[in-house]
């Protein structure tokens, strides 16, 4: 391999001041609506979500029963 393949190999970043580049971590919607939670679907969490917006249908949150 040339010098120029192991640079575009190399992908680790490192900031001015030493620290290593962490990839940044999505957050998690806090309770997903129940036609996303019945399907098992990426819910986004607003007032009306994406997924129901597109289909049209009433988006309604209800919270999880903690079982023990």
């Amino acid at each position: 391999m040339s010098d120029r393949d192991h640079s575009q190999n190399d992908t680790k970043s490192d900031d001015s001041d030493g620290e290593t580049y962490s990839p940044r971590t999505p957050r998690r919607t806090p309770m997903a609506c129940q036609f996303c939670r019945g399907r098992k679907m990426k819910c986004d969490g607003r007032p009306i979500c994406a997924n129901c917006s597109r289909r049209g249908i009433a988006c309604s949150y209800v919270p999880v029963s903690a079982q023990k």
